[in-house]
């Protein structure tokens, strides 16, 4: 009984995970022949376009950090969520709007108290390797829910490493060619270990 339902679980858990695998799958490729799909699509760096323009008042501490200043703006832009910012020489402040469908540039200018917000045009490559690197807690629902499916999708990956070594000691007729498949495995993995 236990045996049936250590395989159920692992299978009913591989169809249900189905398409977080698949996008890790998909996104690890997009990311090892990144220069070959650059190459391709003839694009080497993202390609922003406007959205709007618009003015911008606000009074900022001439000490104030570029995150505080950014999510300040992002508040009264109502694009709130994960972000990065930078602040140059000039105190022109760079906001990146983190999302893996449509990431936003926002660049605030003092100098001409006004607001540049453009989106990052849409590539299959890019997007797939934004849901790979998106990590961490943000504390922002969807972005939490999103790495609590992939603490989720960890646990079930060691899950099916447990229930596949289980399934492959019930299962005696396995057992030598189980070992020398383990034992490849363990081999490859430490060369590149200790190589790479």
């Amino acid at each position: 009984m236990f045996s049936k339902i250590i395989r159920r679980t692992h299978m009913y858990l591989a169809l249900f995970l189905t398409p977080w695998i698949l996008m890790y799958a998909l996104s690890t490729m997009a990311m090892n022949h990144r220069e070959w799909l650059r190459k391709g699509s003839g694009e080497a760096m993202p390609q922003f376009e406007k959205e709007r323009e618009e003015p911008y008042q606000a009074s900022f501490a001439p000490d104030a950090r570029p995150q505080a200043i950014g999510e300040k703006i992002l508040q009264d832009t109502r694009l709130e969520g994960a972000f990065n910012a930078r602040k140059d020489s000039a105190g022109v402040v760079t906001i990146v709007r983190q999302d893996p469908v449509t990431p936003r540039r926002i660049t605030y200018s003092p100098a001409e108290s006004k607001l540049v917000i453009e989106k990052e045009v849409f590539r299959w490559p890019a997007f797939l390797e934004r849901m790979h690197r998106r990590r961490g807690y943000q504390h922002a629902a969807l972005d939490d829910s999103w790495a609590l499916s992939v603490d989720l999708v960890i646990a079930a990956m060691i899950f099916w490493v447990l229930s596949g070594l289980w399934m492959w000691w019930e299962l005696r007729a396995t057992w030598r060619l189980g070992a020398l498949f383990a034992a490849g495995g363990l081999a490859l993995f430490a060369l590149f270990l200790f190589t790479i």
